[in-house]
């Protein structure tokens, strides 16, 4: 048995009810299957039976899931209480609704005789499509079989001015909730390719404009509604969004313990451990494929259907040829007569797939089953001609992802690049991430073609960006790893040597950016002389530039920011410096107002923070503390000696998105780096009170990282004050840091310290190192 949530009559949820193991009122079963998701209904009808009493020209109708019997464990309750005029309709439905609430259900009602609710559903086409699902649970039967049936003639009569309409509310709904076979935490409702749009594909066949119901997509349904069945019971309330947190469990409770077809090739090693939570969310992005799949296929049988009957029935559709062995007709892609009658060139898939993206025109079905039958294995090299056009595909823009999902979808893109099937669905396990692996790679070609212009080798950008991750899910950096994968593909596809070699550095280099512009101090002519000597030329540094900012436009928001932009921006313009006059830029120089004036000084100008005082151990870490105390983010950190003045100069942003008040923010700093003890005990005090969680932190140290220093490199969750903290453990333990770079990944950090002198012997570094991590 499983609980339902609480509700008194105002439709709060009652506090500690969400628990309960059973629900004494209903007894509604739980379970996962359609055999418990008949037993649900069943109950609930039972119980709704015993609140309506035989009555002429009344009727309770159940639609949504328990008119469909298809009730997950914490389903709501969608009734419509139809009545023929009768009177005291008002107080009967009152007696009927709040014993629902009494027993805990949420409930969505509505209360109409036939005639209002038809005239509703002539304008809501959302309430035209719940009609559809309309059962009768007590009461008139005639009344009922009435508004179903009159329901039904009239969805069949108005449904394709209605899809209309409909199209645009669900092309809404997806740009909300993205895609269901993409996403690694996906609405298994409201996402594309959810049970959402399984209920637009049974409103479309029931209109009879195609068969969409296939039984691949039925298979697709039950396994969705499997999984929201588990995502209940699992969490133990309404809930459609499958969290990777949740992922394992539910997995567990499908039973979902085997490797699935399509696992990385790491998995099928004797003795991997296998990730019960990713084959869950393969399996889920295989249903949900399948799902949108016929959805696309079914909204394009509407529009054929539409422009049929603009033609009245008569004239010919329009065809218009748009490439070679490319033609349009009727508002989809096929091939042109001669191309089917003759042998098939192996570049034909490519270059209907190039055809696709660039026209943003789908690939009509009986097409893509042709190419995936008949079209023949390209050679090794490819053609010339397949090389272009895949180049073209890649380049296409907001075009690329539509055609490259359909090509998928029919086995085309496994044709192109085997390695694709290991790619497929693969989950990563990065919280920046919003992707599965294979869009995550799509999605990046795509956002470097924004970038094409920017740099001399726009095809490499574009192969570069969906190639980057192809290391990823087997053992190892897959940066590493990935390179001679990457080169093999390229190789493949016919490039010369020197050009795979390239690929294989942007695979290999394609986080060098990023990595060194957050932890790195820009300033130190060590940092740009290693990047500049890992790159090797300004156009390796362009395409690695604009590598970087697609991979993170394709991640996720969190994968990129302006300041992060600035740095990165900021590190290429000074390795571009070394690599085109073979020296290396000056550090730049401090501000001229810190060294001049009476102490303390304090600037405050956008994102930087200055201080110049007295010069003392710990200024560092005095303003660092401040800064947590106003709830500002320390991104990077310096700390210098110039004539005598110890300087500070951070670079800061809100850790809640609000700026301080500068006022108090400068007067706590002046007061700080003066010495004033109550405002370093504040600082103690709030700082230690709010420590962070996870894994084990990791200290990391780096030789021959700096100019005049050592690295060290702390990994740990974020927590506000954590570099308050550290610095003071560093300044106590008797180190002294010039410079601190702060990396935040999801809720992770990678903090660099630059300690001053030269490589510790291993008693030092372990007194450090002790320290830091106690103060973690």
């Amino acid at each position: 048995m499983t609980s339902l949530i609480k509700k008194n009559a105002s439709g709060n949820t009652a506090d500690g009810d969400a628990n309960l193991l059973v629900n004494e009122v209903v007894g509604v079963p739980g379970g996962i299957g359609e055999a418990a998701r008949q037993a649900r209904a069943a109950a609930y009808d039972t119980f709704l039976r015993g609140l309506l009493p035989p009555r002429e020209g009344v009727a309770l109708l159940a639609v949504g899931g328990l008119g469909r019997r298809q009730c997950a464990p914490y389903s709501d309750l969608d009734l419509v209480l139809v009545h023929a005029g009768v009177p005291g309709t008002d107080e009967l439905a009152a007696s009927i609704w709040y014993p629902i609430w009494d027993a805990g259900l949420r409930l969505d009602h509505s209360v109409r005789t036939v005639a209002e609710a038809l005239s509703v559903a002539q304008d809501d086409v959302k309430v035209a499509l719940g009609l559809l699902d309309a059962r009768l649970v007590v009461g008139d039967q005639a009344l009922a079989d009435a508004l179903s049936r009159t329901a039904a003639d009239h969805w069949r009569r108005t449904a394709i001015r209605h899809l209309t309409g409909l199209r645009e509310i669900t092309t809404a709904r997806w740009q909300a909730h993205g895609e269901l076979a993409f996403l690694l935490e996906g609405d298994l409702k409201e996402a594309a390719g959810g049970l959402r749009d399984v209920g637009l594909l049974r409103a479309i066949s029931a209109a009879g404009i195609t068969d969409a119901l296939r039984p691949a997509v039925r298979a697709a349904h039950l396994r969705l509604l499997d999984t929201r069945d588990a995502l209940h019971q699992q969490v133990g309330r309404r809930v459609d969004r499958l969290v990777a947190q949740e992922r394992a469990g539910v997995a567990a409770l499908l039973d979902l313990r085997q490797l699935q077809p399509g696992a990385s090739d790491a998995a099928r090693r004797p003795g991997a451990v296998v990730d019960d939570g990713d084959a869950l969310l393969r399996r889920v992005a295989g249903d949900a494929r399948t799902v949108s799949h016929a959805l696309d296929d079914a909204f394009r049988a509407a529009d054929r259907l539409r422009s049929d009957r603009s033609r009245g029935g008569n004239g010919r559709p329009t065809r218009r040829p748009v490439a070679r062995d490319v033609v349009e007709h009727d508002g989809e892609l096929v091939l042109a007569r001669t191309a089917i009658g003759a042998r098939p060139d192996p570049s034909l898939s490519l270059r209907m797939a190039a055809a696709a993206a660039t026209t943003r025109l789908p690939i009509a079905r009986a097409t893509c089953e042709w190419l995936a039958a008949y079209c023949p294995p390209l050679p090794a090299p490819w053609p010339a001609e397949a090389r272009a056009a895949l180049i073209t595909l890649l380049g296409a823009g907001p075009g690329l992802v539509p055609a490259w999902e359909t090509c998928d979808r029919y086995g085309l893109v496994d044709g192109w690049l085997p390695e694709w099937t290991r790619l497929r669905s693969l989950p990563q396990h990065n919280p920046v991430h919003r992707y599965t692996l294979d869009r995550h790679l799509v999605q990046a070609a795509h956002e470097a073609s924004r970038h094409a212009r920017e740099v001399d080798r726009p095809d490499l950008l574009l192969l570069g960006a969906l190639l980057h991750d192809i290391g990823k899910g087997l053992p190892g950096d897959h940066s590493t790893v990935g390179v001679p994968l990457a080169q093999a593909v390229a190789t493949r596809i016919g490039l010369p040597p020197g050009e795979v070699e390239l690929i294989g550095t942007l695979v290999r280099l394609h986080l060098l950016l990023p990595d060194v512009a957050t932890r790195r101090d820009l300033a130190d002519p060590v940092t740009i002389a290693s990047v500049a000597e890992a790159v090797g030329d300004t156009g390796t540094l362009d395409l690695l530039h604009a590598l970087v900012r697609a991979d993170a436009a394709a991640t996720g928001p969190a994968a990129w920011s302006d300041w992060k932009g600035r740095l990165v921006a900021e590190l290429v313009a000074r390795v571009r410096t070394a690599l085109d006059t073979g020296v290396l830029p000056e550090p730049p120089a401090p501000d001229p107002e810190l060294l001049a004036g009476p102490l303390p000084v304090v600037h405050l100008t956008g994102d930087r923070v200055s201080v110049a005082a007295a010069d003392r151990r710990g200024l560092l870490a005095t303003v660092a503390g401040c800064l947590a105390l106003h709830r500002l983010e320390v991104i990077s950190a310096d700390a210098s000696v110039v004539d005598g003045r110890a300087l500070v100069e951070c670079r800061v942003q809100p850790r809640y998105g609000l700026p301080p008040d500068p006022v108090p923010l400068r007067a706590d700093l002046r007061r700080a780096v003066g010495g004033d003890v109550s405002v370093t005990q504040r600082l103690r005090g709030r700082a230690l009170a709010a420590r962070g969680s996870g894994a084990a932190p990791r200290v990391v140290w780096h030789r021959e990282a700096a100019t005049d220093a050592v690295l060290l490199e702390l990994r740990a969750a974020d927590a506000a004050g954590l570099l308050y903290r550290v610095t003071c453990a560093l300044d106590e333990a008797g180190a002294l840091v010039r410079a601190a770079r702060i990396s935040t990944l999801g809720a992770d950090v990678v903090d660099a310290f630059y300690l001053v002198g030269g490589w510790p012997d291993d008693d030092t570094r372990a007194r450090l190192e002790a320290a830091v991590l106690a103060a973690v």
